[in-house]
Protein backbone atom coordinates (compact mmCIF):
# COMPACT_ATOMS: atom_id res chain seq x y z
CA UNK A 1 0.00 0.00 0.00
CA UNK A 2 1.52 3.39 -1.04
CA UNK A 3 0.96 6.34 1.52
CA UNK A 4 -1.80 7.79 -0.66
CA UNK A 5 -3.45 4.34 -0.70
CA UNK A 6 -3.41 4.99 3.23
CA UNK A 7 -4.97 8.59 3.01
CA UNK A 8 -7.98 7.62 0.84
CA UNK A 9 -11.47 7.32 2.03
CA UNK A 10 -12.95 4.17 1.24
CA UNK A 11 -16.06 5.93 0.36
CA UNK A 12 -16.82 9.37 -1.26
CA UNK A 13 -20.52 10.29 -1.62
CA UNK A 14 -19.46 13.14 -3.67
CA UNK A 15 -17.09 14.95 -6.51
CA UNK A 16 -16.24 17.50 -3.79
CA UNK A 17 -15.13 14.57 -1.93
CA UNK A 18 -13.43 13.04 -4.30
CA UNK A 19 -11.82 15.86 -5.13
CA UNK A 20 -11.22 16.57 -1.65
CA UNK A 21 -9.73 13.26 -1.19
CA UNK A 22 -7.22 13.46 -4.74
CA UNK A 23 -6.04 16.59 -3.24
CA UNK A 24 -5.27 15.86 0.22
CA UNK A 25 -3.39 12.83 -1.15
CA UNK A 26 -1.57 14.73 -3.55
CA UNK A 27 0.12 17.06 -0.84
CA UNK A 28 -2.66 19.50 0.16
CA UNK A 29 -4.84 22.37 -1.18
CA UNK A 30 -1.46 24.63 -0.83
CA UNK A 31 0.87 22.54 -3.00
CA UNK A 32 -2.27 21.57 -5.75
CA UNK A 33 -3.48 25.22 -5.71
CA UNK A 34 -0.18 26.73 -6.14
CA UNK A 35 0.42 24.36 -8.77
CA UNK A 36 -2.51 25.32 -10.81
CA UNK A 37 -2.44 28.96 -9.96
CA UNK A 38 1.76 29.83 -10.02
CA UNK A 39 0.77 33.35 -10.21
CA UNK A 40 -0.61 33.40 -6.38
CA UNK A 41 1.35 32.72 -3.12
CA UNK A 42 0.94 29.44 -1.83
CA UNK A 43 -1.37 30.14 0.60
CA UNK A 44 -3.81 32.52 -1.93
CA UNK A 45 -3.51 29.45 -4.06
CA UNK A 46 -4.31 26.82 -1.41
CA UNK A 47 -7.96 29.31 -0.65
CA UNK A 48 -8.54 29.77 -4.03
CA UNK A 49 -9.05 25.54 -4.13
CA UNK A 50 -10.52 25.46 -1.07
CA UNK A 51 -13.08 27.57 -1.77
CA UNK A 52 -13.77 26.13 -5.30
CA UNK A 53 -14.91 22.95 -3.57
CA UNK A 54 -16.83 24.56 -0.77
CA UNK A 55 -20.27 24.68 -1.37
CA UNK A 56 -21.19 27.92 -0.02
CA UNK A 57 -18.46 29.71 -2.01
CA UNK A 58 -18.94 31.40 -5.56
CA UNK A 59 -15.68 30.14 -6.94
CA UNK A 60 -15.84 26.51 -9.05
CA UNK A 61 -13.13 24.65 -10.88
CA UNK A 62 -13.56 24.91 -14.62
CA UNK A 63 -13.35 21.58 -16.77
CA UNK A 64 -9.98 22.31 -17.96
CA UNK A 65 -9.01 22.37 -14.49
CA UNK A 66 -10.82 19.64 -12.56
CA UNK A 67 -8.89 17.51 -15.99
CA UNK A 68 -5.68 19.15 -14.60
CA UNK A 69 -6.43 17.52 -11.23
CA UNK A 70 -7.44 14.21 -12.48
CA UNK A 71 -4.20 14.23 -15.05
CA UNK A 72 -1.96 15.12 -12.17
CA UNK A 73 -3.59 13.07 -9.60
CA UNK A 74 -2.84 9.98 -11.92
CA UNK A 75 0.66 10.63 -12.61
CA UNK A 76 1.18 10.63 -8.75
CA UNK A 77 -1.05 7.31 -8.73
CA UNK A 78 -4.17 8.91 -6.86
CA UNK A 79 -6.97 7.39 -8.86
CA UNK A 80 -10.03 8.37 -6.38
CA UNK A 81 -11.38 10.79 -8.42
CA UNK A 82 -11.06 9.34 -11.53
CA UNK A 83 -12.96 5.89 -9.80
CA UNK A 84 -15.55 8.06 -8.29
CA UNK A 85 -16.16 9.40 -11.77
CA UNK A 86 -16.70 6.01 -13.38
CA UNK A 87 -18.82 4.73 -10.70
CA UNK A 88 -21.22 7.79 -10.99
CA UNK A 89 -21.77 7.75 -14.75
CA UNK A 90 -21.79 3.73 -14.40
CA UNK A 91 -18.80 2.74 -15.48
CA UNK A 92 -16.51 0.01 -14.73
CA UNK A 93 -13.59 1.11 -12.21
CA UNK A 94 -10.67 3.08 -14.37
CA UNK A 95 -7.20 0.91 -15.27
CA UNK A 96 -4.67 3.24 -15.31
CA UNK A 97 -2.72 2.69 -18.59
CA UNK A 98 0.96 2.96 -18.32
CA UNK A 99 2.94 5.30 -20.49
CA UNK A 100 5.28 2.51 -21.76
CA UNK A 101 2.03 0.75 -22.38
CA UNK A 102 0.32 3.22 -24.28
CA UNK A 103 3.26 3.92 -26.16
CA UNK A 104 3.90 -0.02 -27.55
CA UNK A 105 0.02 0.45 -28.35
CA UNK A 106 0.42 3.84 -30.28
CA UNK A 107 3.88 1.83 -31.82
CA UNK A 108 1.98 -1.42 -32.93
CA UNK A 109 -0.99 0.60 -33.98
CA UNK A 110 1.01 2.90 -36.41
CA UNK A 111 2.77 0.07 -37.98
CA UNK A 112 -0.38 -2.12 -38.68
CA UNK A 113 -1.64 1.33 -40.35
CA UNK A 114 1.15 1.88 -42.46
CA UNK A 115 0.84 -1.74 -43.89
CA UNK A 116 -2.66 -0.80 -44.75
CA UNK A 117 -1.44 2.14 -46.93
CA UNK A 118 1.03 -0.06 -48.77
CA UNK A 119 -1.50 -2.29 -49.16
CA UNK A 120 -3.81 0.25 -50.49
CA UNK A 121 -1.38 1.75 -52.75
CA UNK A 122 -0.26 -1.46 -53.91
CA UNK A 123 -4.10 -1.49 -55.02
CA UNK A 124 -4.61 1.37 -56.49
CA UNK A 125 -1.86 0.85 -58.80
CA UNK A 126 -2.92 -2.58 -59.62
CA UNK A 127 -6.61 -1.05 -60.52
CA UNK A 128 -5.13 2.21 -61.51
CA UNK A 129 -2.13 2.10 -63.69
CA UNK A 130 0.64 4.57 -63.08
CA UNK A 131 -1.99 7.33 -61.43
CA UNK A 132 -1.77 6.90 -57.92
Amino acid sequence: MTAHEAQLPLIVESLEDAIRATVQAMGGYKRVGADMKPELAADAAGRWLSDCLNPDRRERLTPHELAYIRRRARQAGVHVLAAYEARDAGYAEPVPVEPEDERAALQRAFVESTKQLQQMLRRLQEIGGDRA
